[in-house]
């Protein structure tokens, strides 16, 4: 039987031994069962990071990432200049009683630039009953704060799925400088946006967003979450503002949902000036916006004023009164001095904020080619309508309410004084936020005690040249002098 079994084996079919054939094909299965299991393994491995986001790892930091890492001693700390007593008055605390890192809030006499807006929602009018939601808190659900010290890194894979692969569907904004997604991680809903993907344009672009509003809370500035750093990708994340911006609520889409009352108005207008405020007055270094507009003053839904956008923003220095830079900005809303020259400094900022006033309050474009020759420019207009003591034509025909004379009056010579050609003359911010908010003309106390100093002054010279003048018309006292 055994050399039946040896004879069958080494029988050769097709040329080849059987006992060959058999040992390949147990060889092929063995190899086959193999590879089987190990595709198995490598497919479970590679799902397994999907099923969940992985929120509580944070990647290692890169070098390029400590590139940017800004050096907080460039922050001058103002508590470093005051006394023990003074530094009592200081400040360190966000909104929500947060550290505020390297950047301290003075309580300033005056203007209280952190404080709470008009308390209540402002009444407009709503023809539809489209209902606007809240959002969900900005920092629930979210990952770990990241090595930079501040916000929290997001993996390029946590937006991607955020955004369903950044769909188009999901863009709510774009320009020169990149894309804005909604996004939403664990329930929590986020404005992501990424940067466009141009050599080094990124690099500069993200740094300057990262630099000037990375530490800084305002409840009337949009707060930076955080930001993806991944090979050539920038992104950043900022919390989600749901009630549109206030061009839209004044030209644009959102008017389908109402207009805008003139106590919403000036209280959007009121929470702008005080974040431009902060951030002109209660930081050092100073930061300039650059491109104030009305798209860029998004709006929640309690009709809070929030700024948007610092791509454009430059830092200024302690001791620094102006930069010379680029020509940057919105036709229509750059100061004048900064488009002839390119010196820029905080009151560029000041003219673009006069420039929205007039905008809420008359409902025009800033520049509307499509108006008569006089009537193109919103500030040239407005000029020519109030010297012709017509200013009561120039509220927006849309508001049902109309404001009381002194409201009106207060608001437009608020504007105008933002909008004067001359850029020394411009009030702060601060000055601002109280003529705003008093209900006296609206002409700060800096100014008003200089007045009276230089009438003063104007009234003691006229008294005595009137003597000087006096004595010498009067030849008997000539005479006598001269007995």
């Amino acid at each position: 039987m055994a050399s039946d079994l040896k004879n069958t084996l080494t029988g050769e079919y097709i040329g080849i031994q059987l006992w060959v054939i058999i040992v390949v094909c147990l060889g092929v299965v063995c190899v086959a069962v193999l590879v089987v299991s190990l595709w198995f393994s490598f497919r479970k491995r590679s799902r397994s990071p999907t099923s969940l986001l992985p929120m509580s790892r944070v990647p290692k930091v890169s070098e390029e990432i400590k590139e940017i890492v800004m050096d907080e001693g460039s922050f001058v700390s103002l508590n470093d200049r005051l006394s023990d007593k003074e530094s009592e008055k200081v400040l360190i605390q966000s909104e929500n009683g947060e550290d505020t890192g390297s950047f301290n809030r003075l309580e300033k006499e005056g203007a209280q630039l952190g404080e709470e807006g008009p308390t209540g929602r402002p009444s407009f009018y709503k023809p539809s009953s489209h209902h606007l939601s809240a959002p969900s808190p900005p920092l629930s659900g979210l990952p770990q704060f990241s090595h930079l010290g501040w916000g929290h890194w997001f993996t390029l894979r946590d937006l991607q799925v955020a955004t369903d692969r950044f769909s188009k569907d999901n863009i709510i904004g774009d320009g020169g400088y990149g894309v804005v997604y909604r996004g939403l991680i664990n329930g929590t809903p986020l404005a992501i946006k990424k940067l466009l993907n141009n050599p080094g344009q990124a690099d500069k672009d993200f740094r300057v967003e990262v630099e000037a509003i990375g530490h800084v809370r305002h409840k009337n500035l949009v707060r930076l979450l955080g930001y993806c750093m991944e090979g050539t990708q920038r992104l950043l994340v900022y919390e989600y503002v749901n009630n549109g911006n206030l061009e839209q609520w004044l030209h644009g889409g959102m008017r389908q949902h109402g207009y805008l009352t003139w106590e919403a108005r000036m209280k959007i207008l009121l929470g702008t000036a005080k974040a431009l405020a902060y951030l002109h007055e209660a930081i050092e270094p100073k930061v300039v916006h650059r491109d104030i507009k009305s798209s860029n003053i998004l709006i929640d839904e309690n009709f809070d004023a929030k700024i948007s956008d610092f791509g454009l923003a430059k830092l200024l220095g302690a001791g620094k009164s102006h930069i010379t830079t680029r020509v940057m900005g919105t036709f229509g809303y750059v100061a004048p001095e900064y488009a002839n020259s390119g010196l820029l400094n905080e009151k560029s900022d000041v003219y673009s904020f006069g420039v929205v006033l007039l905008e809420a309050i008359t409902g025009r474009d800033p520049v509307d080619y499509g108006r008569p020759e006089n009537e193109i420019n919103l500030v040239e207009w407005l000029k020519m309508m109030v010297a012709k003591r017509c200013a009561e034509e120039v509220i927006d025909p849309m508001i049902e309410t109309r404001p009381s004379t002194s409201a009106l009056k207060r608001a437009l010579l608020t504007a105008l004084r933002c909008v004067d050609p001359e850029a020394e003359k411009r009030p702060k911010m601060s000055q601002v936020v109280r003529m705003l908010e008093s209900e006296e003309y609206p002409v700060p106390r800096e100014d008003r005690r200089r007045h009276r100093i230089r009438t003063g002054v104007g009234q003691a010279e006229s008294n005595r040249d009137n003597s000087d003048t006096d004595k010498s018309d009067n030849p008997d006292d000539r005479r006598t002098h001269g007995a």
